[in-house]
């Protein structure tokens, strides 16, 4: 009797495995659709002028004290000369500093605005995976280089209905 059902459950397995359901999507394509991704942007957009104004104020202010440096250099004792140099020096390291600064604060605001649009996209492809009794959801975005789409659904309207995405 032992032997019967085991050999039953070895030839039920493989058809178990028939009846598990994958799913795919492409996570990309549903970011870029968000409403949130587009907030993001331009909220990404706005900071990005904002530092390039910054910036452009600090380049004119270099440009306009070099030029009047430059003007009366000749008649300038030696020790005004050093002074205005430094001065020049200060406003170009200023810059510098500021130009890195920001980039590390545009790299860091575009990645805790993509964390939270990831986040709330894996949340939906979870409650569609479990909803949908999906064993797996591969996201081709991740570099997948093949998913066959006869036995793998494509879930991506699925998530985007969950997001409240047309």
């Amino acid at each position: 009797m032992n032997k019967k059902l085991i050999a039953m459950l070895i030839f039920m397995a493989p058809l178990a495995l028939f009846a598990q359901k994958f799913g795919h999507l492409n996570s990309a394509d549903i970011i870029q659709v968000m409403p949130e991704y587009k907030t993001a942007q331009t909220e990404i957009q706005n900071l990005e002028k904002q530092i390039s104004n910054e910036l452009q104020m600090m380049e004119s202010e270099l440009a306009k004290k070099s030029e009047a440096y430059e003007k009366e250099k000749a008649t300038l004792p030696a020790n005004i000369q050093q002074r205005r140099e430094q001065e020049l020096q200060d406003i170009y390291a200023r810059m510098q500093q500021y130009y890195q600064e920001s980039q590390q604060q545009l790299a860091q605001a575009s990645q805790e605005k993509m964390a939270m649009l990831t986040e709330k996209i894996t949340k939906a492809i979870k409650e569609v995976g479990v909803a949908g009794g999906y064993l797996y959801i591969f996201d081709v975005a991740s570099g997948i280089p093949y998913i066959s789409e006869t036995l793998s659904t494509d879930v991506t309207a699925d998530v985007k209905a969950k997001l409240g995405i047309k």
